[in-house]
């Protein structure tokens, strides 16, 4: 994680769970990269309305899909959707440091101090302290951060780590489903547990 660059990459993704289950399947059916993105692009599986806009969502998709040795695909596979979802997400955030920094500084000290809600403010306030940090960031557009915020808060409502009411988005921890959590125990992932949930 901390050898990635920042990026702002994820402003060009939506959550693309459906699209991200299809290839998962594809995966586990014994299809390479190459074979997936053929399939989805000549097939158009992701029902995009041009091919060059197939070829970048099956682009990102299998950066998420390269995350995945054969027992998360298989773990995924026999899943629910609430704990499907989650694993999409963790394949987002072992993609895109700056995200699961997020998810790791602001969402699980909320969940730590007992806080209803997260506000568009702390988004901010974490974007601030980034560009102390990162002159990467610091030379980002307003508009990219504002973006960006929008992704972060979208994606957490979409694997149900947020639900939003009238506009207010309720922290809502999901209980880790206890094979997702073996798993990623397996894997030295005891940070994204904590990332997720909120415990020490």
């Amino acid at each position: 994680m901390e050898c990635k660059k920042y990026s702002a990459g994820l402003m060009s993704q939506s959550f693309w769970f459906l699209e991200f289950k299809k290839a998962v399947r594809l995966r586990q059916e014994g299809l390479g990269d190459d074979e997936i993105k053929k399939k989805c692009v000549e097939e158009n599986l992701f029902g995009a309305a041009k091919e060059y806009r197939a070829l970048r969502m099956a682009g990102y998709i299998i950066t998420r899909l390269k995350m995945m040795d054969d027992t998360l695909v298989e773990l995924f596979c026999s899943s629910d959707i609430a704990a499907q979802k989650l694993i999409n997400l963790i394949t987002i955030l072992w993609t895109d440091r700056l995200y699961f920094e997020f998810v790791y500084e602001v969402y699980r000290e909320k969940v730590l101090l007992g806080t209803e809600c997260i506000e568009d403010a702390d988004v901010n306030v974490f974007f601030t302290r980034k560009e102390t940090q990162s002159e990467a960031i610091a030379g980002w557009k307003d508009s990219t951060k504002r973006h960006l915020r929008s992704c972060y808060l979208n994606f957490m409502a979409d694997a149900n780590l947020l639900t939003v009411i009238d506009k207010k988005k309720i922290i809502t921890p999901p209980i880790l489903d206890i094979a997702l959590e073996r798993y990623l125990k397996s894997v030295d992932a005891e940070v994204m547990i904590k990332a997720l949930t909120g415990v020490n």
